[in-house]
Order: C-alpha cells, then sequence, then structure tokens
C-alpha cells in the first residue's frame, strides 16, 4: 500500500516536471494550450513548457513586453495579450516566434510599433491592433506580412495611411479601418483606389468615415466622388489615376454598361450604396492598369526624344566648332598664300629692270 502510494507521487512530480506549468495558470498538456485570462498578472509567466502552442493572456495588468519575453515558448501560434494596460512594447519582445499565426494586441494603449517589433513575425495571418492609440504604421509593415489574412486597425488615431502599405498584402482577406479621425486629403486618393480595387476582388472593408475637411465629414472614403479632390496638384500620379478611373466609369454609364435601380439610392449620397442591380464593373482595375502602361509608355517615348534632341544639340555645337576652325585655317592659309605670292612679283620687278637698262 505504502509503495503504491509512493509510486503515485513520484509518478505526478515527474508528470509536472516533465510538463511544467505556472501556478497563476491552467494548462493542457495534450491540447498544447496554456490559460492565463482574467489572473491580475502584472507581466508574462515564466515556466512555461516549450511545446505550448496557444497562450492566451487577455483580461490582465501586464504593462509591456520587454526583450524576448517568449523566448520559452518558440512554438507558439496563437498569442492573446487583449484587453491589458500595454504602452511598451520591445523590438525584440516576439524575437523567436517563426510559427506565430495569430496576434492580439486589441484594446491597450499602445502608441507606436517599432518596425522590429513585427519584423521577426513573417508568417502571421491575423493581426489585432484595435482599440490603442497608434497614430502611424511602420514602413515595413508589407514587408513582413505575406501570408496576412485578417487586419484590424479600427478605433485608434489614423489620419492617413499609405497605399503602399497594404498593395504587398496579396493574401488579404479582411480589413477593418472604422473609428479612426481620417484627413480625407489629396494624399488619400492612393488609398482610396486601393479600397476599390480590394472591394471589387472580393475583399472586406468595414468604412473609412472622414473626419475632416468639412466638405467630407461624415463621408465613407470609398462614397467621396473625386471631384472633390481636384485642388489636389493636376501634376500628382495618384490625382492622375484618380481621374482616369473616374472618368472611365462615367464614360461606362454614358454607354449604358450601368443601369442602376431607380427605387435604389443614389450612389454616393451620405447613406447610399451602389445598386443591387449593378453589375459588377470587371474591365475597371484592367483599364487603369492600361492607363499606368500608357503614362510609362509615354514617359519613355518622351525620355527617348528629349536624348535624341540632346544628342542633336551636342552634335550641331561640334560641327559649328569645327567649320569655325576650319574657317579660321583657311583664311590663316590664303594670308599666308597672298604674302608669298606678293614678294615673287617685287623680286620678278627687281629682276626686270637692269635687263631694261641694259637693253637701252
Amino acid at each position: 500500500m505504502t509503495g503504491g502510494v509512493v509510486f503515485a507521487l513520484s509518478t505526478l512530480l515527474l508528470v509536472q516536471a516533465v510538463s511544467p506549468c505556472p501556478k497563476e495558470c491552467s494548462c493542457d498538456s495534450h491540447a498544447k494550450v496554456v490559460d492565463c485570462r482574467g489572473r491580475g498578472l502584472y507581466d508574462i509567466p515564466h515556466k512555461l513548457h516549450p511545446d505550448t502552442q496557444e497562450l492566451y493572456l487577455q483580461d490582465n495588468r501586464i504593462r509591456g513586453l520587454g526583450s524576448m519575453a517568449f523566448r520559452e515558448v518558440p512554438q507558439l501560434r496563437v498569442l492573446d495579450l487583449a484587453n491589458n494596460t500595454i504602452t511598451m512594447l520591445s523590438p525584440s519582445a516576439l524575437l523567436g516566434l517563426r510559427s506565430l499565426k495569430i496576434l492580439n494586441l486589441a484594446n491597450n494603449s499602445i502608441r507606436e510599433v517599432d518596425r522590429r517589433f513585427l519584423g521577426s513575425i513573417r508568417n502571421l495571418t491575423q493581426l489585432d491592433f484595435s482599440y490603442n492609440s497608434i497614430a502611424g504604421l511602420p514602413g515595413a509593415l508589407a514587408d513582413s506580412f505575406h501570408h496576412l489574412t485578417h487586419l484590424s486597425l479600427h478605433n485608434n488615431r489614423l489620419t492617413k495611411l499609405d497605399r503602399s502599405h497594404l498593395e504587398a498584402l496579396g493574401n488579404m482577406e479582411v480589413l477593418h479601418l472604422r473609428g479612426n479621425p481620417w484627413k480625407c486629403d489629396c494624399q488619400m486618393i492612393g488609398l482610396k483606389l486601393w479600397l476599390e480595387t480590394f472591394t471589387f476582388k472580393g475583399g472586406v472593408v468595414d468604412e473609412v468615415v472622414c473626419a475632416q475637411p468639412h466638405a467630407m465629414k461624415d463621408r465613407d472614403l470609398r462614397q467621396v466622388p473625386y471631384e472633390l479632390f481636384h485642388a489636389c496638384m493636376t501634376t500628382s500620379y495618384s490625382y492622375l489615376f484618380a481621374n482616369i478611373h473616374h472618368l472611365d466609369s462615367q464614360h461606362r454609364l454614358l454607354r449604358g454598361h450601368l443601369h442602376p435601380s431607380p427605387e435604389s439610392p443614389a450612389y454616393g449620397t451620405e447613406y447610399g450604396s451602389p445598386p443591387e442591380c449593378e453589375p459588377k464593373q470587371r474591365p475597371r482595375p484592367v483599364n487603369l492598369r492600361h492607363a499606368i502602361a500608357t503614362v510609362v509608355i509615354t514617359g519613355v517615348v518622351c525620355g527617348i526624344v528629349l536624348l535624341m534632341m540632346l544628342a542633336a544639340a551636342v552634335y550641331g555645337c561640334a560641327y559649328a566648332a569645327i567649320m569655325a576652325k576650319y574657317q579660321r585655317e583657311l583664311k590663316k592659309r590664303e594670308k599666308e598664300t597672298g604674302g608669298a605670292t606678293g614678294r615673287e612679283n617685287a623680286d620678278r620687278e627687281e629682276e626686270k629692270e637692269p635687263l631694261d637698262n641694259a637693253i637701252a
């Protein structure tokens, strides 16, 4: 009997030694899940099993993520840190988490995201930064997230979003941008075009409601007509492409390709939406690419013509210089030849004078 109790205790201790679990959390060694939700934690728990794949730390009081905060769990695939008080993110906090797929940092107090913080997690598919105080995204966002399908940035302090941040996200499916104080100026034309192409391809976007200027306030950026962007410089490429897109849509309306329902709200009104019977404008992205290609080809042709004109000018100047030099040498030779002829004539005259005197 005593031997059985000792064996059971030894087995229990051995299991605990093999499968450590923080005392503040509950662990499922079979599913490789560690649940530390709502435990009042101020820091990341230690003694986590290295095979842990899912770690839930939401609803705690964690204030920051230090360098290599998750080095004990390199196989982590899901990390949930929502609803904490995180203000500081070390650039190397996620270093080593190459298998991470889902990262949730919603409802914290994050103001800035360093590009190095996201640089080590290149296989991420879902990222949630909603309900923070983020005013800008790092420029390397697109370089790190080629596999990203869901991105939540709603309810932050974003006023603009560069189109280059999104163009490389070829696998994006769902994008949440509502609740930000968007400034719908000339720099947002690129985002407007990208959103229209994204939704045309089947992507899901909630809304991008403008906070300023006053003429566009409380209007979804996608519903703002291009005429309101006329204050932009006409030499801007983004403005040029936007006008090409707009004129192409108007042309198709005139040709009868679009048949809006008279009972539906007008497209572009405050609460209106495209009519249900409106067919998908499939040629639009193709025509836009053609327009971009035309602009590029025109620029190349103009550059070649300019180089030819420059070469012609250089050739003309060189030819003129050579001719001038030739004319100067020719005149010099004529002068020298003329002087020699005069001296010969004078000598002949001097020779004739004694002969004439002798005859006389």
